[in-house]
Order: structure tokens, then sequence, then C-alpha cells
């Protein structure tokens, strides 16, 4: 390696012999921070003007700097951009482009800036970008999984725990339980949001600048909410990002439980569901199957995000202020987090319309496993019987159903007498399912009136 690589270096006036061959690809992070290039020149643009209004900067220099930056910014987008390692980061090579292509003037840009602040806004800038796009994303999909609920708020299905029948429950009211996990999701983006918009750029290396900046201007041309308190903290901490993350990571947490169950209602033991082709594969040896592989890939990806969230805290956690290298490793696992979850959004917000819903297979089911064996015991509570008292009564006739191997209104009023011997004929009514659905006719509860209602309240929380 030549003497002269270190002089290419914005920093190699200090140095005397080359950096290693190996350290410097070792080092380099263009090959994948280069992704930041437009939100890069966002900033240098901002900068320029900012220096500009403050006098650092007349005015022709600094549109000639924001001609030479939107101009490079065009060949990036063409493909016709050549990226450097021995340049290091993407700050350093749009840097050298523009250089090369305005000549001294280029060199004036970084001015009162630091890589350090620089690379912490171009991320902040990335981050806002990416949180807009989440948030549409998960709009449509919860409109999605609205409509389905409002489409099946009359389907009776089995409700689970333990994935042991529980009580019916309507389709759409499940529906609307996935819902309501994307909505706390939803909140924790917006909320996330308010700190990522706020504005380091002016911190410098740590200290600040002894040059007469206006950060206010730079935030109102990058819309930026408000301006980072602390230079030292601002060019060093990644907690935004390590915020963004774990919001990824309970979603993707979310969207693995449901498609956990997309993947059993799918199967044939359940039947509940079917996938539209456009989302599923075949078998290269078995010609009947029709696999989940949508779902059961973004249940699969949840691995992943969960592990770049435990990065990113690792990696922040021994860290002395200010920046250290080491921050150059927050990269690679956000662009991931980021590019899994934008995808997973697109995959479930595109599937979920497909569904096709067996509802009769579905209400099969929800007639199995004495579903309504609460409703039993509501029933005799109603009729003056305490509680544990009703709950060992139904107990003994589940127990009786269980061993004629029948449901528990196939029992006659003679043999629910054995149990409680004041047992009258309208029992029977507590034990039908659709009864037992609308039965729960109050705020939150699952009967198709109170589903349709909370549709109606989904809607109007989004349109916020």
């Amino acid at each position: 390696m030549s003497q002269e690589s270190n002089n290419e270096k914005p920093w190699g006036g200090r140095f005397n012999s080359p950096t290693n061959e190996f350290v410097e690809s070792f080092t380099a992070s263009v090959h994948f921070d280069r992704r930041l290039f437009r939100h890069d020149i966002k900033g240098s643009i901002a900068h320029a003007k900012m220096l500009s209004s403050v006098g650092i900067l007349t005015f022709e220099e600094s549109e000639n700097i924001v001609t030479g930056l939107e101009s490079i910014e065009s060949e990036i987008d063409q493909g016709k951009f050549e990226w450097s390692v021995a340049l290091e980061d993407v700050h350093m090579n749009i840097e050298r482009a523009l250089v090369d292509r305005i000549g001294d003037v280029g060199k004036k840009l970084h001015t009162a800036r630091s890589r350090n602040d620089q690379v912490a806004t171009d991320i902040r800038l990335f981050l806002r970008d990416q949180v807009d796009a989440v948030l549409e994303g998960l709009s449509s999909l919860m409109r999605a999984l609205v409509d389905l609920a409002e489409r099946e708020a009359g389907t009776v299905m089995p409700g689970y725990t333990h994935l042991q029948t529980a009580q019916p429950v309507s389709f759409g009211h499940h529906m609307l339980a996935w819902f309501e996990m994307l909505a706390r999701d939803r909140e924790r983006f917006i909320d996330a949001r308010k700190r990522i918009n706020v504005l380091p750029l002016g911190s410098g290396a740590l200290a600040g600048t002894t040059f007469p900046i206006d950060r206010q201007f730079s935030a109102q041309l990058l819309g930026f909410d408000k301006v980072s308190e602390n230079s030292l903290d601002a060019v060093s901490d990644r907690d935004f990002a390590i915020e963004f993350s774990a919001n990824a990571a309970l979603l993707m947490v979310h969207f693995s439980r449901m498609c956990e169950e997309l993947v059993l209602w799918n199967s044939q033991q359940f039947s509940f569901v079917e996938m539209g082709d456009a989302f599923c594969t075949g078998s290269s040896m078995m010609p009947q199957k029709k696999n989940p592989d949508v779902p059961e890939l973004i249940r699969g990806k949840s691995g992943r995000v969960i592990g770049h969230l435990i990065a990113l805290i690792t990696l922040m956690k021994s860290q002395p202020l200010a920046y250290n290298k080491d921050n150059q490793e927050d990269k690679e696992p956000l662009f991931d987090t980021v590019d899994t979850i934008v995808d997973c959004l697109k995959a479930l917000g595109d599937l979920i319309p497909s569904l096709v819903v067996n509802r009769d297979a579905m209400r099969a089911a929800a007639k199995k496993g004495f579903a309504t064996a609460t409703d039993f015991a509501d029933y005799l509570v109603r009729s003056g019987v305490p509680f544990r008292d009703a709950h060992a009564v139904v107990g003994g006739a589940v127990r009786l159903a269980i061993e004629k191997q029948c449901d528990l209104e196939e029992l006659s009023i003679a043999e629910f007498r054995e149990f409680y011997p004041a047992m009258n004929e309208d029992v029977y009514a507590s034990l039908d399912i659709d009864n037992s659905l609308n039965a729960r006719d109050h705020f939150g509860g699952t009967a198709p009136s109170q589903v349709r209602a909370a549709c109606l309240r989904a809607r109007d929380r989004l349109n916020k």
C-alpha cells in the first residue's frame, strides 16, 4: 500500500504509515452504511445551508455544495457511483466525491461537524423514515384484521386456554384480539418516534464546536422536533435504536403468535382457515402438500429480530462516553431489523385478506370439548346455587358425558337431576353455543353485537 493512501483520507495528516490492508477492510463500513446515503446527503445539505445562514460559508459556496450533493445523490440513484472501501464509510465517500466535483469549496462542508454527530444524525433520519413506513404497514394490516373481524363477527369458534377447548368465542373477536396486540405496538412506535426525532448535529465529536452555529435552523430544515441537550450524550448513545429494536422484537413476538395460530388453523386437523395459494408452497416429494410457508417463516424470523435486540443492548452496555468505534456495529442489526419487520408487515398484510374461513369446521369444533360447561354453571348460579357447588355439579355431568361419549346437551333431564334434583328443562338453552356467544353482551365481550361495535371503534382509532 502506498504512502499516499492515508493522505487520501480526511484524517490522514496525523499518520506517517499507511493503514494495514486488512485493517482497512476490517474497519470499513461502506459496504453496509452506504444505504444511508440519502440521509447523509440530506443532513449535509441542511448543514451547508446553516453554515451559510450564520456567515461561515458564503451563499454561493453553500449553493455550490448543495448542487454538488444533489448531483451525487442522482448518480447513486442511477447506480453509477463508485464506492471505495479505502474511504471507509458513506460519509467520506460522499465528501470525496463532492471535493472531486466542485473543488476545494467541498472541503468546507465539514466545518463545525464531526463524523460522530453526522452519523448520529443520519441514523435518526433513517430510523424516522422507517418508523413511518412501519406505522403505515401496521395500519394497513390492522385494517385488514378489522375487515375480517367485521365480516366474521357472528362466526363461532372454540376459544382455548392451554390449547384446550374453553368457551365459544366469535372468530371476529379473536381477530380483534390480534388487532389490540398490534394497536399497542403501533402506540409504542409512535412514542419511540418522539425520542428518535431529536437533532444531534452540532454536537461535534463530543464537545460541540467553537463556530457560531444555529442548531435550531438545522433542526427546522431537517424536520426534527427539538435539538439534543448534551453533546456527549448525543454522539454516543444509541438508546433510540435499541428502543426501536425492542418495539420491533415485541412486534415480531406478536406476529409469531398470530402465525402459530394460522399454521394450526390451516392444518387438516383444524381446517378453520385456508390460505391463498400465493402464500403457500408445495413439497418436492409429496404432491398433496400445501405448506403455510409465509407464516412459518415469519414465526422463524422473530428469532433474528429478538437476537438483534440483544446484540444492540450488549453493544452499548460497557461503552464509556463518548463515541467509540464499537458503535459501527449498530447498523447491520438495525438495518436487518428494519428490513425484516417491513417485509413481515407486507407479507401478513397481504395474507390476511386471502384467508378463507371455514365456518362449519369452526362451529363443529366449538361443539366439542364441552365448551358451554361454564354457561351451565352460570345457569345454576342464577338458580341460586353457590358457584363452587355449581362447578361440582357441572364437573359430574361432564364426567358422565365423557363416559357415555356424548355431548352435555345429549344427556337426559333425568341424568342431569342425578347431580342437581331441581334441574329444569331450560338447562338446555344454556348449553347452546349461539346462546353462549350472544350472552357475553358487554363492552369487550365476544357477543357479535359487541364485536361489530368494537370494529367501529377500531376504525375510529386507526383514523386518529
